[in-house]
């Protein structure tokens, strides 16, 4: 004899059964969401994990929209077209901060004393004119995606440590910056070690340099969101730094510390070769990928000293408003901070 059920009878049945397997429910089952990126080693948590299923888990059904520049992401953010975005301080992204339209919720890359990071890149052309140090950087042309990018803020901390005066060529997307760099249109860059050291060793440019040398621990690039997803869609937020943060731990003990072994290095470069360099053959991208492996923050922890820093540097520099504080940024709620 067939048996009907009605709908709060069978929800109860899949809870019990969730129940006794050791499973729960997701809160946000089947909710659609989409999460920006670039196509860099350092946005890997995410790419972990959607593959690895921590977002699935979570109830999270993810979309990716990649970007090529920090601050159009913070637009796409900011008009909800993206939920949730890993990238770099920018300008813009602060600037809509101001308006309330955008919150920081976490850290991810950050540069770390012992690990590998950012580099300082002379263009073969400026190299062979005497450029082979910070310290020569006097007079020379920086690349930068936009003014108030990430790259404006680490050439002129660089530039103000050595007391040399740079010039900055706005080129609004990596690819293009790459390209003046190999041409020698402009002078130097800097940028994450995957893309680095791949260029250097390609006989492309010349690494005379490192990052962490003139901004230790520097926040490379946080976690942010919609003010609307910060202050009213908590739990949903909370679901995704959780699953962001499995994916974090998983890359960090591959590829950072090494702590999981071999097999399970080799694993994670052939994930992250699905998204970063994946118009190359694995055997030429997994160099890279191994090599431009850095910390990202475990449990999306937020280092607070550094954005700070870089929020005082936008006001200085006049970029943005001087009345913008680092309450108006960022919403401490979330993680930790470090």
């Amino acid at each position: 004899m067939a048996m009907k059920m009605n709908r709060r009878q069978v929800l109860g049945s899949m809870g019990a059964a969730a129940a006794i397997s050791g499973f729960s429910v997701p809160a946000f089952a089947k909710t659609k969401i989409n999460v920006g990126a670039l196509r860099f080693t350092s946005h890997a948590a995410s790419f972990v994990a959607y593959e690895r299923g921590y977002f699935a888990d979570e109830g999270l059904d993810v979309e990716f929209q990649f970007f090529q520049a920090a601050q159009p992401m913070a637009i796409a953010i900011a008009s909800g077209d993206v939920d949730y975005g890993v990238t770099a301080i920018s300008g813009g992204l602060i600037s809509l901060a101001q308006k309330g339209a955008a919150k920081v919720i976490g850290g991810a890359l950050q540069e770390e004393k012992g690990i590998d990071g950012q580099k300082i890149l002379a263009s073969n052309a400026a190299y062979d004119a005497g450029l082979t140090a910070p310290a020569a950087l006097d007079g020379k042309l920086w690349g930068i995606t936009q003014a108030g990018s990430s790259f404006h803020y680490m050439g002129s901390k660089i530039s103000a440590a050595e007391g040399v005066s740079l010039k900055y060529k706005p080129l609004q997307k990596v690819g293009a910056i790459i390209g003046a760099l190999k041409s020698g249109q402009i002078d130097a860059w800097s940028i994450v070690p995957h893309i680095a050291k791949a260029l250097a060793k390609g006989g492309a440019v010349k690494i005379i340099g490192n990052v962490s040398d003139y901004i230790p621990d520097y926040q490379v690039t946080t976690v942010f969101t919609s003010a609307h997803n910060a202050a009213k869609e908590r739990e949903k937020t909370k679901a995704f730094l959780r699953a962001f943060a499995r994916g974090a731990d998983d890359f960090n003990a591959a590829l950072v510390d090494k702590t999981a072994g071999e097999a399970a290095a080799e694993e994670m470069v052939k994930l992250i070769h699905k998204y970063v360099y994946a118009s190359k053959p694995y055997e030429k991208a997994a160099p890279a990928i191994r090599n431009g492996a850095m910390r990202i923050n475990k449990g999306a922890a937020l280092n607070a000293a550094s954005v700070r820093d870089q929020l005082d540097w936008f006001k200085a520099e006049g970029l943005v408003k001087g009345s913008v504080t680092f309450e108006t940024l960022v919403d401490p709620s979330y993680v930790r901070q470090i």
